[in-house]
């Protein structure tokens, strides 16, 4: 595997700039998994909101707006072009009949399952590469990312 220019640092400018180091590796490996997707697909945020549907169900456009961290009308226009192309619907909420509910269709279910299962394949071809060390070392590490994240 290629060498990293943070292994040719000492240990001490690696720790001093952590954070940097991380920020910039998890933004590596997010954009690399953005460009692993069926050919022709949605752009990412549509599919990533595609992926939650699919995999949480149906939610609001404030739920997802907030999950996103995006504005409504932002939100509003992904979900207009997630039903236009017939991958998700709009339904009334069952216990509020004021509020919208955004579900996935049969279609846009199988684009989400294909999506995540071209990036799972990637990053597991990748992963199985690697030692039982490192991929011991990847899975401590993924424990603390995602303790991070959820702070």
């Amino acid at each position: 595997m290629e060498k990293d220019a943070t292994e040719e640092q000492p240990v001490e400018a690696q720790e001093a700039d952590l954070g940097g180091l991380v920020r910039s590796a998890v933004g590596r490996l997010y954009r690399r998994f953005r460009s692993e997707r069926p050919e022709g697909s949605l752009g990412d945020a549509a599919l990533a909101v595609l992926t939650r549907l699919h995999k949480h169900g149906p939610q609001t456009l404030t739920e997802l707006s907030e999950h996103d961290r995006v504005s409504p009308a932002s939100m509003s226009q992904i979900v207009n072009r997630l039903t236009s192309a017939g991958y998700a619907v709009r339904t009334r909420d069952p216990e509020d009949g004021r509020k919208v509910l955004f579900s996935t269709t049969a279609e846009g279910d199988e684009l989400a399952g294909a999506a995540r299962a071209q990036r799972n394949a990637w990053l597991d071809d990748r992963l199985r590469a690697l030692s039982a060390e490192d991929r011991a070392a990847i899975a401590r590490a993924t424990a603390l990312f995602s303790s991070i994240a959820d702070s």
